[in-house]
Formats: C-alpha cells, sequence, structure tokens
C-alpha cells in the first residue's frame, strides 16, 4: 500500500473508532493477507487511529534516527512496541543489530519463530523434521544468548510447528529468564492439540502472545480451519486471558486476526502423520469432533474485490479490539 493510502486508511480509521480504546495491540500479521503493512512507524499510527495499545511488527529500519522517532512517537501515544525477527544465521549479524535496536528502542520483547511455514507441509519424513529440530535448537541457543547480553525477552512462537508439549519441553532446555513463548492461541488446532490444553502448557513461558479466537469445519482429507472475530468461534476468549494473565501477570495480549480463505489441514493423509510417529488417535478424534460440530461455512475471500477485502481485514480487527475493550478487559 502507498503511504498517502495508508495514512489516509490511519485517518478514517481514526473517525470511525475514536470511541474505544484497549490494551491490545496488534500484530502486523493481522492485515498480511491485504493491507500488508511495510513501515514500523506507519503501522504505530494506524494502529493507535483503531484504539489499539500496541504493536507487534518487523523494524523497517536499523538506522539510529528511525529508532529515536520511533520510539518517541510510542512514547507519546503511550503503546508499547514488541518486535518480529527471524533467528540468527550463520554468517550474519542481522539478528543481533536488530536486538541491540530492539534494546535501545525499548521494545517489551522480540517475537521469533523456528518455522516459516507449516509442519506438516514443509515435511514429509520424520528424518527431515528430526534434522530440522536440531538446526532450530542451535540457532535458538544463539538467539537467547544474543537476548541475554541485552536483557530483552526472545519469544519463539508456536508456528504451527512445534506442539505445546515439545515447545514447553525445549523452554525448559533453554532455562533462561530471557527465553519465553509468543503464544500464539490458535494454531497448535492444525496440530491436533487441544486449544486450552496449549494455552494452559504454554501460558507459563509467555513473555509475547498471538490472541485469536478459531472456527474449523470438516473437509474429506480432515479439516479446514480459520482465524474469525472474537466470539465466533470455538475460544473462551474469557478464559483464555484469565490464563494467561494468572500465569504471566505482565505479558501484553496482541492480536493476530488473519482475514483470509481457509487452510486445509489435510490430518487424514499419510504425509501429515510422517513427523507425528507418537501422535494419538485419540488427538485426531477430539479435532474432528469440533471441526463437524461446525455447522455453517468459514469465511472466504472469495469474490470480494480489493477494496471489499481492505474493508473486511479492517472491520474484522475492529471487532476484536472492541470485544476486547468490552468483554475482555483489556
Amino acid at each position: 500500500m502507498r503511504r498517502r493510502d495508508f495514512l489516509a486508511a490511519a485517518c478514517a480509521g481514526a473517525a470511525a473508532f475514536a470511541q474505544a480504546r484497549t490494551r491490545m495491540g496488534i500484530a502486523t500479521t493481522s492485515f498480511m493477507t491485504v493491507r500488508r503493512p511495510k513501515d514500523t512507524l506507519e503501522f504505530l499510527e494506524y494502529s493507535h487511529s483503531l484504539g489499539a495499545g500496541g504493536i507487534q511488527a518487523p523494524l523497517a529500519s536499523l538506522d539510529a534516527s528511525y529508532v529515536r522517532s520511533l520510539r518517541k512517537r510510542a512514547d507519546e501515544l503511550g503503546m508499547y512496541i514488541e518486535l518480529m525477527i527471524g533467528l540468527p544465521k550463520e554468517g550474519s549479524d542481522l539478528f543481533e543489530r536488530t536486538v541491540a535496536a530492539a534494546k535501545e528502542l525499548g521494545a517489551a520483547a522480540v517475537r521469533t519463530a523456528c518455522l516459516g511455514g507449516r509442519r506438516y507441509e514443509t515435511f514429509s519424513t520424520l528424518e527431515d523434521w528430526r534434522a530440522f529440530v536440531e538446526k532450530s535448537r542451535a540457532a535458538l541457543i544463539r538467539g537467547v544468548s544474543i537476548a541475554e547480553k541485552q536483557r530483552l525477552p526472545l519469544a519463539v512462537e508456536n508456528h504451527k510447528d512445534w506442539t505445546a508439549d515439545e515447545l514447553s519441553k525445549i523452554m525448559r532446555e533453554l532455562s533462561s529468564e530471557y527465553a519465553g513463548v509468543c503464544l500464539d492461541t490458535g494454531n497448535n488446532i492444525a496440530l491436533l492439540d487441544e486449544p486450552m490444553q496449549v494455552i494452559e502448557t504454554l501460558a507459563p513461558f509467555a513473555i509475547s502472545t498471538h490472541i485469536k479466537d478459531m472456527a474449523l469445519r470438516e473437509a474429506p482429507d480432515g479439516f479446514e480451519l480459520s482465524e474469525v472475530p472474537f466470539g465466533q468461534g470455538i475460544l473462551d476468549m474469557k478464559k483464555v486471558v484469565r490464563t494467561i494473565s494468572a500465569a504471566r501477570p505482565k505479558t501484553r495480549f496482541t492480536l493476530e486476526m488473519i482475514t483470509r480463505n481457509p487452510l486445509r489441514v489435510p490430518c487424514l493423509t499419510t504425509r501429515y502423520w510422517a513427523t507425528f510417529p507418537d501422535r494419538s488417535g485419540y488427538a485426531l478424534a477430539r479435532t474432528l469432533q469440533l471441526a463437524r460440530a461446525q455447522t455453517g461455512p468459514l469465511p472466504r475471500l472469495d469474490g470480494l474485490d480489493h477494496a471489499a477485502q481492505l474493508k473486511l481485514e479492517e472491520d474484522n480487527v475492529k471487532r476484536c479490539l472492541e470485544f476486547a475493550a468490552r468483554e475482555l478487559s483489556i
């Protein structure tokens, strides 16, 4: 989106949503389908116009003057910032420089993820998965070491890669006050984890969040999965917030409301199970039962022109922020 279009949208959002504010922040991934924000400062302004209390976003520039401007504006608006970054790579100092910039920025945490895609789509053999596990552990150790030097928490998302038990085990192995989880409340349904068990298992490690409600529906090869506005899915959002707050009172709540076509989760195919040698049939049956309880269609973007998609994406975020302020007291 061009700069003037983005700022125009911010002004329109301010007029439409000036009546409500919430402590909940917004992740840029809430707009990854249509709006696709690029500039961190512009996204901060836009999120403020929607009534949000903070943002989670990539840092658009490591330039010191840009970082100072971003921090100054966040302080003026009373908003928190969490940064998004990939794990450190051999031969690159980008991670280290970004974490240092995050410290200068006053960021609350740095969110990362081990896998950019989805476990059941990326790996077709158990050997490939195990190689990824070892590589990820090595990268996490390097990342946590850098985070410890800067005294800035590193939050690892459950990004349709680790089951809740696997990620909690990794956190115990890392055993650092600067290593924790970016707790996504919906992702692990795709791995057949029970949603509240995920939240209860990972909440003690949560130093960042992606708060979302989810809906799912049975499909011939498994089920389809969608993010939906708060209160329209299967999660008890009040219980979600209570559980995380009880375990980690200082953890911020950041919205990730992704407006898109449903995700296909082919859990009835052979390939899906290649990296789950110990997953039980109970997990499959439990998840399919949830999917079969859904009677109506899942939301889709098909058939909408760009303007309508843009409006729906923003409206879905607004609905969640309004719900958070009204029903969740955040």
